[in-house]
């Protein structure tokens, strides 16, 4: 049985936990779904804007990831899998993986992925951003940007240890630093384009 919350979040109401297996065998889809803690929840189709900045920053990265050999880029839809046993995937709006942790990626991501990239959007679209902040540092994401439309700024999170250990905000005309590529340097302005 599924329900509708006033934000327009669809979660399927309380009844037995779903499986990490149990969600696997439903049907494909294209809209946002994420399995948290054996309930699914799932929600609209993001708006055009939202999907044109998950599209240039992944462009931006693929490019760079390509040219230097570091890795490999996905977009959403894609289920990255958290945690097996608690039944937790998620599905960032971007992920990189390194070359050197490629086996984690079959026919899910098995794992962690060293960088994620959630475009923010007004309301939102599953769960909150602090939820989502909290599982990536506890599973071992190793960074996170939070990417602000409006703003054309990015605010870059890295994790240890499970927690935050540095948050810093990159206004639209700065170059990009991460620990993660230490070789990026576009500016948020270059990679929102026009």
């Amino acid at each position: 049985m599924t329900g509708r919350r006033d934000d327009g979040i669809v979660v399927v109401m309380p009844g037995p936990p779903m499986t990490i297996d149990q969600y696997f065998l439903t049907p494909e889809t294209m809209l946002p779904q994420e399995l948290v803690w054996g309930m699914v929840r799932d929600a609209p189709a993001p708006a055009p804007g939202h999907q044109w900045v998950v599209g240039q920053f992944y462009v931006a990265l693929r490019e760079h990831v390509r040219r230097h050999s570091w890795g490999r880029v996905w977009v959403s839809p894609i289920d990255v899998v958290l945690d097996r046993h608690r039944h937790l995937v998620v599905q960032p709006d971007v992920i990189l993986v390194a070359e050197a942790d490629a086996g984690i990626v079959t026919d899910r991501v098995w794992g962690p992925p060293d960088l994620v990239i959630e475009v923010l959007s007004p309301r939102p679209r599953i769960g909150t951003l602090e939820e989502r902040i909290a599982w990536f540092a506890q599973y071992g994401v190793r960074e996170c940007w939070l990417v602000q439309q409006d703003e054309r700024t990015v605010e870059v999170l890295e994790f240890s240890s499970g927690i935050v250990v540095d948050r810093r905000l990159c206004l639209s005309d700065e170059p990009l630093r991460s620990s993660v590529l230490p070789a990026f340097s576009a500016t948020p302005a270059a990679i929102f384009g026009h």
